[in-house]
């Protein structure tokens, strides 16, 4: 140890190297066990050789045969000047020892690599702090003598501004520090801005002050712009992480952040056409196995501590981990044209022309391309025609397409909705079958003048009249609704204002002088004739439909004495198809427009025992529970039960149990409660009133796809009459999140507080519906029993999930 004490830990690594190079390893001397302890002396700050596999010591020779030595700047030298590795970096720290990468192109960063971005696309490419700079340039002025080639030479872009400042923030800037320029504006989110200047003259001697300027901590940098014409975007294989920019009204410009380019609208909308159906089928199957897999998995994470796991979750592994038998998918009767509302989006293409159809992939991601509806085989070829008349029509029309970028312009959205015959129509009445279409097309109005607006309505329906009554079979055209909506989604809120377009003469429904609100088209499921507004929802998928309905009615075990709740009714189809099989069927929906069509619909059919309340289910789910199976029920002379839809207005937000009132003038003066054990008569305090009382309580509930309201699980789970529960869903992820809360042993304790959901913003649906659960009220669990797939949309990844939950 006291020669291991006079030597130098570099003298003892050169030592190490020397004899690792030229001794085999099974060799030992007394001057290897000196250097062997001199290794544990090492000094802290250097580090020790790295053994490989073979016990050899890799020295920087081995390290330099790797493929990627010293193919990239090392960013810790270039930013502090030095690196603690020293030469044993792996990363270069200058342009001279840097390498140049397998595929023989080099670090982007470099200057080398600078130089071949700029030899491949001609352009100029502004790289600051690694990011690169890219600004859209198309008459970003709007001054149409201003062309696209001036605004390159004119333009430049201004690193390190605060990350807040609006567009009139860098406008004051630059007049507060005498600064001439055109035009100025900045990115959201991001620390640059664009300016744009008169002449050459102005702009030297503008970026002359302005380079260097401080603001803040910050110091300004002046950097060229990328001017990315469409062309010249949809021809380059060289990747831009360009800034979206703000387009004008008329611009031609697509932002295109992915490969939309190389996509169609069919592999968008249709991503499963390319196989066959049974193929389809089988995928489905298997994603909904796998989404169904996560139930078991997490009901036994939320089973509260010291409580039985249930039997449901313990025989899941014999299943294959699902919570319950999946039966199998069924078929949808048509799989060709089988929609019968589909939205076009209204934009431009890639070759920048005024295009109705779909978007090629999403905003948030940059890509605002529109592409026709060409071959997609779930659209009709009604729909595509009326998408074509219109695109036809936006080649002429003096006002602009909607620009998503900033919000401002008029044409939006086309929605086409169909009604299909019964089969007793006449076949040169229809089209395909469809007797009735509705046109739907999203405006926004906002600061255009009105009587413009005015004439290019009656231009546009003008247009739609003439083409549809010039093809060679006429196309069907029922009513032509206008939606105002100014919001930046395309998406309206269900009271966005409606306006009827005159679109004929003769039929009163043609009428501009009728209501856009009272415009109905008409379609058919189990022989029922069910009215659609402009806004309601109903299954895009008719004749699947009836399927899916059937199976919800066979499942829910329906009979005379059951009372049925729709929960998420829209229009009423389910619970008016399955009305001659139940007692009574409340309906709940939020849409006012879906609930006056179930009123209309019940009529029209003659279907006497159906109630339907227009509200949110989680505001009267609780109360309309306790009234239905505390209250007894009084008797009519009609065999059904009484609470007919004419006794209900059309606002009713739900009954009123404090003040007495029940679903119908029939029970007004009832106010006795007697327990729902089954149908049994009974008398009422004034002696002449005749009860019946509801054995079977059933729900089915059809949500939209973020699934059901706590509050409307928590009513469903509580109340101890509800013994079986249908679940329809489109979307199974917020299916396995409800059954959850609905199959999860109740807690011995209820926990209060929030205090395990700080995160609850990053949580899974499953995982908020677990901390949920810990806090439910003490009640009977259902569990799943069986569930079944129905293919409602061919050749996309969407289906419809059905499962029954019993206790």
């Amino acid at each position: 140890m006291a020669a291991s004490a006079e030597l130098s830990p570099s003298k003892i690594l050169d030592t190490i190297n020397a004899q690792d190079s030229t001794l085999e390893p099974t060799l030992t001397t007394p001057q290897d066990s000196q250097i062997n302890e001199a290794k544990n002396d090492v000094a802290p700050t250097e580090k020790r050789k790295r053994d490989d596999a073979d016990g050899n010591t890799n020295t920087d020779d081995n390290r330099s045969l790797h493929p990627l030595w010293k193919t990239s700047l090392c960013s810790y030298f270039r930013k502090h000047a030095s690196c603690s590795h020293g030469e044993t970096c792996r990363y270069a720290h200058s342009e001279e020892e840097l390498r140049p990468r397998p595929d023989s192109t080099w670090d982007p960063t470099s200057e080398r690599g600078k130089k071949a971005l700029k030899s491949v696309t001609g352009e100029k490419i502004a790289v600051k702090d690694g990011v690169m700079m890219t600004e859209l340039v198309d008459d970003i002025d709007g001054d149409e003598d201003d062309g696209f080639a001036s605004n390159q030479a004119l333009s430049k872009c201004l690193v390190h501004l605060p990350m807040k400042w609006s567009s009139e923030n860098l406008r004051n800037f630059l007049n507060e520090q005498g600064i001439p320029f055109k035009h100025a504006k900045t990115k959201k989110g991001m620390a640059i801005g664009f300016v744009t200047f008169e002449d050459e003259e102005q702009l030297k001697s503008s970026c002359k002050d302005l380079e260097g300027k401080q603001i803040g901590n910050k110091t300004i940098e002046v950097a060229d712009v990328n001017p990315r014409s469409f062309e010249k975007k949809s021809n380059s294989s060289v990747p831009s992480s360009g800034a979206l920019d703000d387009e004008p009204n008329d611009d031609s410009l697509v932002i295109d952040g992915s490969d939309s380019k190389k996509r169609s609208s069919r592999e968008v909308v249709t991503p499963l056409a390319h196989l066959s159906y049974a193929d389809q089928l089988e995928q489905k199957k298997y994603s909904l196995m796998q989404i169904l897999k996560k139930l078991p998995r997490n009901a036994r994470k939320a089973c509260p501590n010291g409580v039985p796991v249930p039997e449901w979750i313990l025989k899941s592994r014999e299943i294959g981990g699902l919570p319950c038998n999946l039966e199998g998918i069924i078929e949808s009767p048509i799989v060709n044209g089988y929609r019968n509302k589909c939205e076009f989006s209204i934009g431009y293409s890639m070759e920048g022309k005024a295009t109705v159809g779909f978007s090629l992939g999403n905003f948030r991601e940059g890509v605002t391309a529109v592409e026709e509806p060409v071959d997609c085989p779930n659209i009709s070829t009604i729909a595509c025609k009326y998408a074509a008349i219109l695109q036809e029509f936006l080649q002429h029309t003096e006002l602009p397409v909607w620009n998503r970028f900033k919000n401002c312009g008029f044409w939006r959205q086309l929605t086409v909705r169909e009604g299909r015959s019964n089969g007793n129509t006449d076949d040169a009445e229809t089209f395909d079958g469809i007797a009735e279409v509705m046109l739907i097309v999203q405006v926004s109005t906002a600061s255009f003048d009105d009587a413009q607006v005015a004439a290019e309505f009656k231009r546009l329906a003008q247009a739609f009249i003439t083409a549809a009554t010039s093809h060679c079979a006429t196309l069907p055209l029922t009513a032509l609704i206008v939606q105002d909506h100014q919001g930046i989604s395309n998406v309206a809120p269900s009271d966005a204002p409606l306006h009827s377009l005159a679109i004929g003469a003769g039929d009163p429904e043609r009428d501009e002088s009728i209501s856009a609100a009272d415009v109905r088209i008409h379609d058919y499921i189990s022989n029922l004739r069910f009215s659609i507004s402009p806004t309601s929802f109903f299954q895009v998928n008719t004749l699947a439909a009836e399927k899916l309905y059937s199976l919800a009615g066979d499942w829910a075990c329906l009979g005379p004495d059951t009372l049925l709740f729709d929960i998420c009714c829209g229009t009423g189809a389910i619970g008016l198809t399955l009305a001659h099989r139940v007692g009574m069927v409340i309906g709940i929906e939020m849409n006012a427009a879906a609930v006056s069509d179930a009123h209309k619909n019940a009529e029209n059919n003659g279907i006497k025992n159906c109630r339907f309340i227009c509200s949110k289910a989680e505001q009267v789910m609780g109360s309309l529970l306790k009234e239905y199976l505390n209250v007894p029920k009084e008797q009519v002379d009609d065999p059904n039960i009484c609470g007919t839809v004419n006794d209900i207005p059309e606002d009713s937000a739900g009954p009123e149990p404090e003040n007495g009132k029940q679903a119908s003038h029939c029970s007004e003066n009832n106010n006795s409660e007697v327990e729902n054990e089954g149908p049994k008569e009974s008398t009422s305090e004034t002696g002449n009133t005749s009860m019946k009382q509801f054995k079977n309580v059933v729900a089915i509930v059809d949500p939209p796809r973020a699934g059901l309201h706590p509050t409307v699980i928590k009513a469903l789970r509580t109340h101890t009459r509800l013994r079986r529960l249908v679940y329809i869903s489109c979307n199974p992820e917020s299916l396995v999140a409800n059954a959850i809360e609905l199959c999860t042993p109740s807690p011995t304790e209820i926990e209060r507080g929030n205090k395990d959901n700080r995160g609850w913003r990053r949580m899974s649906s499953a995982g908020l519906a677990r901390h949920r659960a810990k806090s439910m009220p003490i009640s009977e669990a259902f569990k799943p029993i069986k569930a079944m797939a129905v293919d409602l949309f061919p050749h996309t990844p969407h289906c419809e999930l059905v499962m029954l939950l019993e206790r």
